[in-house]
């Protein structure tokens, strides 16, 4: 082995979710999840199921508990997600002991090198974090034309164009307390554990789609929020830059940047103009 192949080999390591040899042999699920690449079928359910089963926990238990307490819905949605995703989490961290006998990341999720500088990824996080927050902004009269074309028919409490209706009909003080609660979750981790699920284990094991994965991966993360439904389109606009990036560069930072930093961003501008009587 020459010295260039050696060192290409090892920055394709470096990219892949197999970089670190197995601890122990994984068969049947398991191993089909820590394959370099799933299925298309496998794959569609991967991104799926997780937001069948938010919807499920919000109908038949978050909902009816926020009800009875007497608080803004938004605190359903917090549970029902948290609910999910963080044995999510610890699904992904157990795969890693599978593969390595230690609970972790690294050798389960692909685009973890970080082949830029700390630096240049954080101006790079940035744009992408300004872009969706300013796009998606942008696009509200998009959902609220295809929600009204489309989906009135959805009437769960908190439905609607409006990024805010989850917490209309509630005194400030609930709407403040819920979201000083429920914010820290729905404005960072939550959306923290998605890019390590959706961008991390999913995106990088679909080699056989070549450009067409991140387009794959974004429509059905988009679709993946089953609650909102008129919000994939506008989803598509402001995501796909974002994970587009990701899969070509082979760094998740500048996803976790976009969608985390967005969120949060998001969080403490809302949080802070309801506070002053601003929206």
């Amino acid at each position: 082995m020459t010295a260039r192949t050696a060192k290409l080999d090892d920055m394709n390591n470096e990219h892949t979710p197999t970089a670190t040899a197995e601890a122990t042999e994984t068969k049947g699920f398991v191993a089909k999840l820590l394959a370099d690449r799933h299925s298309i079928p496998l794959s569609i359910a991967l991104h799926l199921v997780p937001g069948a089963l938010i919807v499920a926990v919000y109908a038949f238990a978050a909902a009816p508990l926020t009800r009875a307490m007497g608080v803004p819905i938004f605190a359903a949605w917090a549970i029902a997600l948290a609910v999910v995703l963080f044995p999510l989490m610890y699904g992904l961290m157990w795969l890693g002991k599978q593969r390595t006998g230690s609970y972790n990341l690294r050798s389960v999720l692909g685009y973890m090198g970080k082949p830029f500088s700390r630096g240049k990824i954080t101006w790079i996080g940035i744009g992408f974090m300004l872009y969706m927050t300013v796009v998606s902004q942008a696009l509200l009269p998009l959902d609220t034309l295809v929600y009204d074309t489309f989906f009135t028919w959805v009437q769960f409490e908190g439905s609607g164009s409006s990024g805010t209706t989850y917490l209309d009909g509630y005194s400030k003080s609930a709407v403040l307390v819920t979201i000083a609660i429920c914010g820290p979750f729905t404005g960072f981790i939550l959306p923290l554990i998605e890019e390590y699920y959706f961008r991390g284990l999913l995106l990088p094991r679909l080699p056989q789609l070549g450009r067409w994965a991140p387009l794959f991966n974004t429509a059905l993360f988009s679709v993946y929020h089953f609650w909102a439904p008129w919000t994939v389109l506008s989803k598509l606009a402001f995501l796909l830059p974002g994970i587009w990036f990701v899969w070509g560069k082979k760094d998740i930072r500048a996803s976790i940047w976009m969608h985390p930093g967005s969120a949060l961003l998001a969080t403490v501008v809302g949080i802070t103009a309801y506070s002053l009587g601003l929206m």
